[in-house]
């Protein structure tokens, strides 16, 4: 077979093509080969053990002052530590073994979005979650949380745990 200068760059371009892609896939497995803990804004890594602990009030100290605290699975709003605090102790009595489990943080400056799975057993349900989340934080003074919007399927919640779309928390 007769090569001629054509065939040769469209060869020397496919080898540099497959060079390239060969070489972003090891960059991004040594990547993922990493512990996650590493990779994690540092906001984010104390966020999570907040949630995945027992102290409400250690959630609430990752806030600003004037913060908003914003659930979207269920369509509520907290302001402020003292609220936001509230709001966690409130899950505590609804959910045994809240866990956030947080899979990528990609940060931009003072915003965050963070890719999660959120899990528990709500009490009384006949079996436990474990649904995919979405968080949007932004962060205030002083590397504080000034607004976090959370993002999950509250009918994946509710389905997994094998309780009704109508089921509603008991009132405290």
């Amino acid at each position: 077979m007769k090569t001629t200068p054509r065939r040769v760059l469209t060869a020397l371009i496919g080898a540099t093509a497959a060079c390239a892609v060969l070489s972003t896939t090891a960059t991004a497995a040594q990547a993922s080969a990493r512990p996650a803990a590493q990779r994690l804004p540092k906001v984010v890594t104390a966020w999570a053990a907040a949630w995945n602990g027992s102290d409400p009030q250690a959630l609430g100290n990752l806030f600003t002052a004037d913060s908003s605290y914003t659930d979207q699975g269920v369509g509520v709003t907290f302001h402020g530590r003292h609220e936001i605090a509230g709001w966690k102790a409130r899950t505590d009595s609804l959910i045994d073994d809240v866990h956030v489990t947080v899979k990528a943080a990609h940060r931009d400056g003072d915003h965050i979005t963070v890719e999660a799975v959120y899990s528990g057993h709500l009490k009384g349900a006949p079996k436990p979650f474990a649904v995919p989340m979405a968080t949007l934080l932004d962060l205030g003074d002083h590397h504080r949380i000034a607004s976090d919007q959370d993002y999950y399927s509250l009918i994946s919640v509710l389905t997994q745990s094998g309780l009704p779309a109508d089921w509603t928390p008991p009132t405290p």
